[in-house]
């Protein structure tokens, strides 16, 4: 009954589950602010306090004894102040926001919102704000003749604001610089990685099926989406030990990022306890709401970068695009240190109760470079860097994935027409290929791109 009350903004919060509600929070502007405020607030009692009713003004040199009139005069005046910069601030981020939007992409906004410094500065502003303006209250119609602890602090506090404001506008301005923009959603991808998908399910992967029960498999029990959106997050990890306790294998007919609509085959299920089994339960593990998040979803992540690299090239911004394929190309290394490709999960018995939706670093290869590719088209600068950043990777990962790198490097060039790329593109992109091929080990294959663009007459 007190949840229908709430607003629609606030009952969202109620519904979701705890690790979701803590990244959902961190990515809105109000989160730090109020920690801030309650700060303030906690300011303003022990200031009070001090000067009112312990009357600290008997034990301070008289230096510090500021009257009551002045001390007024001095809040009353700083409430404008403060509120001017707060406003000039705010003011600073609808630009950098407006900016985001239209020169990079949209997703940018929530990454920039969701900065621990960003936050931090509007929660000094807003909290110094309502600090100056209770004591204001307060002080008002005091009968006190002297104030010690609250002139020195509101006078720190403002202090504190002008230089959160020279602050924050450097952040900004720093914050904008592409090389920063990439760094920084290649840190949030790779924590994704380490953080997320290691911890909920590198633990319980493992190459070997064993027992995957397929004689029961044919009655395989399906069970669909209970609404239609995006798969945001899974408890893997709950659903593992339920599905030892039922005694059963549970199998994704769709991976986290996938939309679904209501009743699509979800999941299914088999083995000896499936007759019994409580459907809603499972369906509980499984988040679907309206829109994609980065909690478990590397590719996402994946997409941001690449729609900067794509916008930089819309833009005429070769160098915004060859930095974002650069850091693209670190975080493959990072996908493929920490990412085991199997789909079955298993539990401590070593029996597997969960298989996912079977995935391969082709597929991240592809998810990562292959949207620059399609949208770089003729601009051979791109495609030459693109290659180039390949053998980058390849140099540094297990041999096992070179083939998938090679492919894609020679897929990519396949679909250039050597008549109109000019003789230095060529030489450049050939040497870039060329690197790839030594470190792959297809040298055989290079000569036969390499006779397309010089035919023997």
């Amino acid at each position: 009954m007190f949840l229908k009350m709430l607003p629609v903004s606030l009952q969202k919060y109620i519904k979701m589950s705890r690790r979701q509600r803590k990244h959902e929070m961190q990515m809105t502007l109000w989160y730090m602010p109020f920690y801030y405020i309650l700060l303030s607030i906690f300011f303003v009692v022990v200031t009070l306090l001090l000067d009112i009713v312990f009357q600290i003004e008997q034990y301070t040199f008289e230096f510090f004894r500021i009257n009551a009139e002045i001390t007024r005069m001095l809040v009353s005046t700083l409430i404008g102040g403060i509120l001017t910069l707060s406003a000039f601030t705010l003011n600073s981020l609808l630009v950098v926001l407006t900016t985001f939007s239209g020169q990079f992409s949209p997703r940018m906004l929530l990454n920039f919102v969701a900065d621990r410094r960003t936050q931090h500065a509007l929660g000094i502003f807003n909290g110094n704000f309502v600090y100056v303006l209770l004591v204001f209250l307060f002080i008002g119609n005091t009968r006190h003749e002297f104030f010690v602890a609250v002139p020195i602090v509101t006078i720190f506090l403002a202090f504190t604001s002008s230089v959160t404001f020279i602050y924050f506008i450097n952040h900004a301005t720093t914050w904008m610089q592409v090389h920063n923009i990439t760094d920084t959603m290649k840190h949030s991808s790779e924590k994704i990685i380490n953080q997320t998908l290691r911890k909920d399910l590198e633990q319980y992967r493992t190459e070997e099926p064993g027992d995957l029960m397929e004689a029961k498999r044919s009655k395989a029990q399906p069970i669909g989406a209970i609404k239609s959106g995006y798969i945001q997050l899974v408890d893997y990890r709950k659903m593992i030990e339920e599905a030892r306790k039922d005694d059963i294998i549970i199998q994704f007919h769709a991976q986290v990022g996938d939309y679904i609509l209501k009743n699509n085959k979800l999941i299914s299920y088999w083995g000896p306890g499936a007759e019994n089994i409580d459907e809603a339960k499972y369906c509980k593990m499984i988040i679907i709401d309206y829109k994609e998040t980065e909690l478990q979803d590397i590719q996402m992540g994946m997409h941001k970068l690449g729609e900067i690299a794509i916008k930089s090239l819309g833009n005429n911004d070769p160098k915004t695009a060859t930095n974002t394929i650069h850091q693209m190309a670190e975080l493959m290394l990072t996908v493929e240190d920490y990412i085991t490709f199997t789909p079955y999960l298993m539990d401590n018995d070593e029996q597997v109760r969960v298989i996912l939706l079977s995935e391969s670093f082709e597929s991240y290869i592809y998810r990562g470079f292959g949207f620059i590719r399609h949208y770089a088209r003729d601009n051979h600068l791109i495609i030459t860097e693109l290659v180039d950043s390949i053998a980058m990777v390849a140099e540094s990962i297990d041999s096992s994935k070179h083939q998938m790198l090679w492919e894609f490097a020679c897929n990519t060039i396949d679909h250039i027409e050597t008549e109109v790329i000019y003789q230095l593109d060529k030489t450049f992109l050939l040497e870039a290929l060329e690197r790839l091929s030594k470190v792959t080990g297809n040298k055989l294959d290079y000569y036969s791109i390499h006779r397309r663009f010089y035919p023997i007459d």
